[in-house]
């Protein structure tokens, strides 16, 4: 490995990234992709997933050091971390960052959120530790290779979680050079995650895996450098180091390319749509079909959707309705759009509308559109019952950085996942905040409107 000190380069980063203010662009799209996370967990809390979390945090008790969102729980931040972290991909609300296949706001923000209210930090502080958590999640899985992670059976999702918790926690302790190396470390002896998630069926497991188990694990290590703890100064570098031990083609320069000038919490997808990533594009190429043609049960005789290869196979006729292409562009044909409510219902799967609708939908794995440049697009063609063929392709889906949401679209979808849970006075009220987060004086503001008391 020709790249030397990548630990030291990266922790110096870390303990120096609070202290730089954000470019006003960086700063509105760290804004929303809080808010966006924000609405995910509180969505969340109502789903099995996140029952299931917050049951096991009720259980646990512990220093009363931060929130459980929509609860009365009081907990330690790993244990809030761990809960809000589930909660935040108890479905598929999440963001997505489509080239290296991370979902770094569901670990990355309870992480924040969790160690934000342990020490009393402001908005602002809380912005850039978001921030540095998306940068270091990304980074971990480039300089691993995303493909080469995958291609081991671990999980691209599991992998980077851990990495980018332990930053954005690390960054609310004030951590300086030394405890950086030393939460780094603690962070990488901790990296986790197998590729066996796609066999879960109802979320729960995948929640954790994805990022509670993530955002425990971050803030576990920070916490533990802040009291003190020694560890390896270079986990990074030299003999059995962390890129080694889990590539078998690192690219250690990757840890810390651009950083300062490159953000990747400017570059993840924020979904419109409550399914799985690789059913964005796809159900946004139907449904403007569905509009510019007047498509209906009636009149349609078959849809081929095509999708690179990749993605086709993780959305491939899967028993857990979001995750589920056919049955998602079926539910699309019946009703003209795809609500929350029935993205998650197992009900709907029984429907004899729904199901019949669905024969009619074959998914294809296309290689033509394993494109780099978009990486998760989708094609659709629909054969009208009067010989008719019509087709839509959408390259980017409406929330990637190619296909922005401006901020009054992120404020739409997270009133609408927070209002039937806070109600809609209180979502306003978080809404509000989180899009002037910059002048919050200290984060433990929001606990009134985004927990119970």
């Amino acid at each position: 490995m020709p790249a030397t000190d990548i630990t030291g380069r990266l922790a110096r980063h870390m303990a120096q990234a609070r202290e730089q203010g954000l470019a006003p662009d960086v700063a509105r799209e760290t804004r929303h992709r809080v808010l966006d996370t924000l609405a995910a967990i509180v969505s969340g809390a109502h789903l099995k997933p996140g029952e299931m979390a917050i049951q096991y945090a009720r259980s646990q008790g512990g220093a009363a050091e931060a929130s459980v969102v929509t609860t009365d729980i009081r907990t330690s931040a790993v244990n809030a971390a761990l809960a809000n972290g589930m909660l935040a991909h108890a479905d598929e609300t999440d963001d997505f960052e489509p080239v290296t296949k991370a979902h770094p706001g569901s670990a990355v923000v309870p992480a924040a959120l969790a160690m934000a209210e342990r020490e009393g930090r402001s908005g602002r502080e809380l912005l850039a530790a978001v921030a540095l958590g998306y940068d270091v999640c990304c980074r971990f899985l480039l300089a691993l290779g995303p493909d080469l992670v995958r291609g081991s059976h671990r999980s691209a999702e599991g992998t980077s979680s851990t990495m980018g918790a332990v930053a954005a926690a690390a960054s609310l302790a004030r951590l300086d050079e030394k405890g950086m190396r030393h939460a780094l470390s603690y962070a990488a002896q901790q990296v986790s995650g197998i590729w066996s998630w796609v066999r879960d069926a109802e979320h729960v497991e995948k929640a954790f895996d994805f990022s509670g188990m993530g955002a425990r694990n971050g803030v576990t290590a920070a916490i533990m450098a802040q009291m003190g703890f020694s560890g390896v100064w270079d986990v990074f570098d030299g003999e059995h180091n962390a890129l080694i031990a889990l590539s078998s083609a690192p690219r250690p320069e990757e840890m810390v390319a651009g950083l300062g000038s490159r953000f990747f919490v400017t570059e993840t997808a924020i979904k419109p749509f409550s399914v799985g990533y690789p059913i964005q594009a796809p159900l946004d190429a139907f449904l403007t079909l569905y509009r510019q043609h007047a498509l209906s049960v009636d009149n349609v005789e078959r849809i081929v959707v095509r999708l690179p290869e990749d993605g086709a196979r993780i959305i491939n006729d899967r028993a857990m309705p979001d995750v589920n292409c056919q049955h998602i562009i079926a539910v699309a044909l019946v009703d003209g759009t795809v609500s929350f409510e029935d993205s998650h219902s197992y009900e709907r799967m029984k429907d004899p509308k729904v199901r019949a609708a669905k024969a009619r939908v074959q998914l294809i794995a296309d290689r033509e559109l394993m494109d780099p440049a978009a990486p998760r697009s989708g094609r659709v063609e629909v054969t009208l019952r009067d010989g008719r063929t019509v087709s839509h392709f959408t390259r980017h889906a409406p929330g990637t950085k190619e296909n922005p949401l401006d901020t009054e679209s992120v404020n739409a979808k997270a009133r609408l996942l927070m209002a039937p849970v806070l109600g809609a006075g209180r979502a306003e009220e978080v809404i509000r905040r989180v899009n002037a987060l910059e002048a919050v004086a200290d984060v433990r503001e929001l606990r009134r409107f985004l927990a119970d008391k």
